[in-house]
């Protein structure tokens, strides 16, 4: 029988990366300048292991194989096989990351054989004054756009938004976006790390990829970049639902019951606010604040217990909405 699952950490140091990521994990051995901490992830070369039971150890592609359908669900292992279909991540972006764009399925595969990438991030932490850049403001085309970025003013056609602890913003694959300093964000993402940067704030040391870009890029206005959703405790209330990932928003008092048995898919519980502890018959799994844990399919009731109020952003795959 399988068990509420966790993974030891990837940290990865970036040129815009900062301390806080330090200070969300309390581990002062963590690298200088750690931009990113993955979560969970199945890239080759940065693979998750398993730090918890008696798969501890294990990659999580080796799970997979042996479990199938009980790990991720049946249809998911019948799309994906052992390749485990999201990378979340938690980024600190102490100066600006590029502005970039992603290509979706289509091009990805024709491109580099591999997946796309939409994505969503959850804003854990912002300064004072801290924005991204999601979406254009007004419709565009390509040489307005790449004009812009020649006169080093591309932000002017593009949302920019102030951004407060629990925003949403989801990015479908094709829609340039950027993280400004002083951000520290949840990203869930499918299970891909392409990326086109088209410009990068003055850094001239990294590669811009125009050649690549410009031609996957949707051009028309994003009307409602941030996503809103509700904020009722003690039910999951829906942040994003596409067909990638499902995401939702899950604040809880002291226990919560929760029965997926009409989600044929694992289910990631990422805690935002407050320790909690997910037991499943005898057994209980602690999980602290800013840590993953992988509930997989075959587990169908559990209950999650804390000390007062927790948050946690609730992740599963739903293929029916494809």
């Amino acid at each position: 029988m399988l068990y509420p699952i966790k993974f030891k950490k990837i940290y990865k140091e970036k040129i815009w990366g900062g301390e806080k990521i330090k200070n969300l994990k309390k581990d002062n051995k963590i690298i200088t300048n750690c931009g990113e901490c993955w979560e969970i992830s199945a890239l080759e070369g940065s693979m998750s292991i398993i730090n918890n039971g008696f798969l501890k150890n294990s990659t999580i592609e080796e799970a997979i194989e042996i479990y199938m359908g009980d790990f991720v669900g049946d249809r998911i292992f019948d799309k994906f096989g052992t390749e485990f279909p999201l990378l979340v991540k938690i980024i600190d972006a102490k100066e600006n990351l590029s502005l970039q764009v992603h290509p979706d399925n289509e091009i990805a595969y024709q491109r580099h054989d591999a997946w796309g990438k939409s994505e969503m991030w959850f804003v854990l932490n912002a300064e004072k004054n801290a924005s991204i850049i999601s979406g254009f403001n007004k419709n565009t085309d390509a040489e307005e756009f790449h004009e812009s970025i020649h006169r080093g003013n591309p932000e002017k056609l593009l949302n920019k938004i102030k951004v407060k602890r629990g925003d949403a913003f989801y990015i479908p694959a094709n829609q340039p976006h950027s993280l400004g300093n002083g951000t520290v964000v949840l990203e869930i993402q499918q299970c891909s790390d392409i990326t086109y940067r088209l410009y990068d704030y003055g850094r001239t040391d990294r590669e811009l990829h125009h050649d690549l870009a410009f031609d996957i890029i949707n051009y028309e206005i994003t009307n409602f970049p941030k996503t809103e959703y509700k904020k009722e405790i003690n039910c999951s209330n829906k942040i994003i639902e596409s067909e990638f990932f499902s995401v939702n928003y899950l604040p809880f008092i002291n226990k919560i019951d929760l029965d997926y048995e009409n989600i044929d898919s694992f289910v990631l519980l990422f805690s935002t606010h407050g320790e909690f502890s997910v037991d499943y018959e005898n057994v209980s799994t602690k999980v602290d604040t800013n840590e993953i844990v992988l509930i997989p399919a075959e587990l169908k009731e559990i209950t999650l217990k804390t000390e007062g109020l927790c948050e946690i952003i609730e992740v599963y795959i739903n293929i029916d909405n494809e």
